[in-house]
This record gives C-alpha cells, sequence and structure tokens, in this order.
C-alpha cells in the first residue's frame, strides 16, 4: 500500500522509466513483474488525478454561484460533479486493493467425483461441462489433460458417461479471476439416472482451481522425480492403447501422483502431467502458508479448500445456492448451460468489498 497518492504517481514514473531501459526488456520475468505493477498503478493514478480535477471543478462551479448570471450553469455542473465525485472515490477504493498474485495466470481445473457413487461420476460430468461451456463464452481455450471416464446405466435403460476425474487447463488472461472461487464440495440433489423411484438423492464432487504454477515458484528436481510409463488404457485410436504413451509421476518428497494418458505422445503426457504436478506442489505450498497469513485468509471467498462445501445444486427447485455469500438464485438449468456470469460476478464483488474494508482503503 501507497503512504499517498502521490507516492503511487511517483512510483509510476519509475515503472515507466525502468519499461524503457534495455536491460528490463531482455529479462521477461522482469520485465513481467514491471508490468503487472504497472497494469495496477496506471488505474489508480489516473483515477486520483481525475478525482482532483473533479474536486477543483466543484470548488469553481459553488464559487460562480455568487454569479446570477452563472448560477443555473453552476447548479447544473454542481449537481454532475456532486454524483461524479463519489463514483469516482469508489473507482479509487477499488484501484487501491492490491492485485491477487495469480491473476492473469493460466489455471488447472480439476473434477472429482465425490460422496454418491455413479451420480457423482454423472454430476462431475455435468459441471466439468458447465465450466467448458462457459470457458468457451468468454474466449478461454480449455485442454484436457486426463480423464478418468465412467460409463453409467440407467434406471429405464438410459446410459450416461460421467468423471471419476477429470483434470484441464484453462487459459485466458482472466481465467483464474473468473474461476478462482470455485474450489470446494459442490454438492448436488435431483432423482439420479440410477434411481427407479423417482426418490432425490444428495452427492457431491470436488472441484480444484490452481494457478499453473512458474519454475521459479516451483523447484522440482530430477532426482526427486519417479517416472513409470505403461500402455494408456481406456477407448482410443490406433497406437494410443499399443505404445507406452501413458505417463506416472510420483514426487518422491511429497508423495504427489500425476498420471497423464490423453495424448500419443509420451513426451507431451510427461509434459502435462508436470504441469499438474507443479500446480499441485504451489497449492501445498499455499495451504502451508495460509497459517501465517491469517489477515490473507479473512479476505478470501471461503477457504478454497477443496473439502469446504460451497455451493448446492438443488435440480427439482432450479436452486443453486452458494453458502460463502448467502447467494440463491432460481436459475440453475442456465447456470448447467455455462450461464455462471451471476455467480462470478457476485462472488468477485463480495471479495473486493470484503479487500476494501481489510485494507482500508
Amino acid at each position: 500500500m501507497y503512504a499517498n497518492l502521490g507516492e503511487a504517481a511517483g512510483r509510476l514514473e519509475s515503472v515507466d522509466a525502468a519499461l524503457m531501459d534495455p536491460t528490463v526488456s531482455s529479462n521477461p520475468s522482469r520485465l513481467r513483474e514491471l508490468s503487472t505493477e504497472r497494469a495496477h498503478l496506471m488505474p489508480i493514478v489516473e483515477t486520483w488525478q481525475s478525482l482532483e480535477r473533479a474536486r477543483a471543478d466543484l470548488g469553481d462551479a459553488r464559487e460562480l454561484l455568487e454569479d446570477p448570471e452563472m448560477r443555473d450553469m453552476a447548479r447544473a455542473e454542481i449537481d454532475r460533479l456532486s454524483e461524479e465525485i463519489p463514483a469516482l472515490e469508489g473507482r479509487l477504493r477499488r484501484s487501491l486493493v492490491p492485485p491477487d498474485p495469480y491473476e492473469g495466470r493460466d489455471i488447472i481445473l480439476e473434477v472429482r467425483a465425490g460422496t454418491g457413487g455413479d451420480e457423482a461420476a454423472l454430476f462431475a460430468a455435468d459441471l466439468f461441462r458447465m465450466y467448458r461451456r462457459y470457458c468457451e463464452t468468454h474466449g478461454f481455450k480449455i485442454e484436457l489433460i486426463e480423464a478418468s471416464e465412467s460409463s453409467v446405466g440407467g434406471a429405464a435403460g438410459k446410459s450416461a458417461q460421467g468423471y471419476r476425474e477429470v483434470i484441464a487447463q484453462i487459459s485466458g488472461a482472466d481465467a483464474y479471476k473468473h474461476l478462482r472461487h470455485e474450489s470446494g464440495v459442490h454438492r448436488v440433489q435431483r432423482v439420479p439416472l440410477t434411481e427407479a423411484q423417482g426418490r432425490i438423492h444428495t452427492s457431491a464432487a470436488t472441484v480444484a482451481i490452481m494457478p499453473v504454477a512458474d519454475a521459479i515458484e516451483v523447484d522440482i528436481q530430477d532426482k526427486d522425480l519417479r517416472v513409470d510409463v505403461f500402455r494408456a488404457g481406456g477407448p482410443g485410436g490406433q497406437s494410443v492403447n499399443t505404445t507406452d504413451s501413458a505417463v506416472r509421476i510420483t514426487h518422491l518428497p511429497s508423495g504427489l501422483v500425476v498420471q497423464c494418458q490423453d495424448e500419443k505422445s509420451q513426451t507431451k503426457n510427461k509434459a502435462k502431467a508436470m504441469k499438474v504436478l507443479a500446480a499441485r506442489l504451489l497449492e501445498r505450498m499455499q495451504s502451508e502458508a495460509d497459517a501465517k497469513l491469517a489477515a490473507q485468509r479473512k479476505a478470501q471467498v471461503g477457504t478454497g479448500d477443496r473439502s469446504e462445501r460451497i455451493r448446492t445444486y438443488n435440480f427439482p427447485q432450479n436452486r443453486l445456492t452458494d453458502h460463502r455469500i448467502g447467494l440463491t438464485l432460481y436459475q440453475l438449468d442456465r447456470i448447467m448451460e455455462g450461464e455462471m456470469g451471476d455467480v462470478v460476478t457476485a462472488l468477485n464483488d463480495h471479495l473486493m468489498q470484503q479487500l476494501i474494508e481489510q485494507t482500508g482503503a
């Protein structure tokens, strides 16, 4: 946080000067760091300058009230500025909130079936489809990394495809900002495909959103890895099930295990698995640091822990409830088709209000 807004303006000048330095342009890490800081400083300085001008104009308009010929024009200007200044003050408070350190990152999405057997696997597939459609609508690229499929037979001869686990990378400048609050337990209440008597069951799936880790954040040594290759299973085309293309990586110090068999190339599967491993290690580091960052913890929407129940999807009532912020929407059918905008906006607005109160901006 800056001691005053003049300091923020001075820092912006320093950052602009540094970005002109040829040594910075040849250092990608430093260039990204300065560019991120500039993107945070610009709205602060611009909004502050607009607010100062508006306050000065308001003072001038009030002086003009003494002039009979200018009084009507002055009153109109005072009315306009009396609305503009509070709006600028609110925008300035929001811009002063420190940015999330992972904003702008690509993310790893993991969806796993929880309690509820086959119905949980079907719900996991429904959640992944919801996220995929939301990403497509917002121009985010979604790339499947690993999927453990489960075919479920229904009570009336119907069948559907579920997921025991599905992992994907989502790429896009705002992907993390849009989906960062999705980690946790998602509970569903509906009549399962496997239910013959129409009874409502409760099942669950877990979601994890993890920012893609930078190499400087997570140092993975080759000596700490055990890499196993094996023949891919499940449906596949030519060569998928006939070569040892699937990869399983075990990180020995942490015990984390990641596998990938989506690609025909062993090299590509290993690269994808390493990306997931790095994201999981970064997530673990974040969790361990939470105890030391109590103030930051208070500013989160929930804990972000995948064991926390965050949301209920009630299909008979067409109702979605987010338990963290007390949000209830009777448009579950639309949300499951990827129209999650109202949920995302409400969660981000709630977080912003918490951060403003915490920072005293």
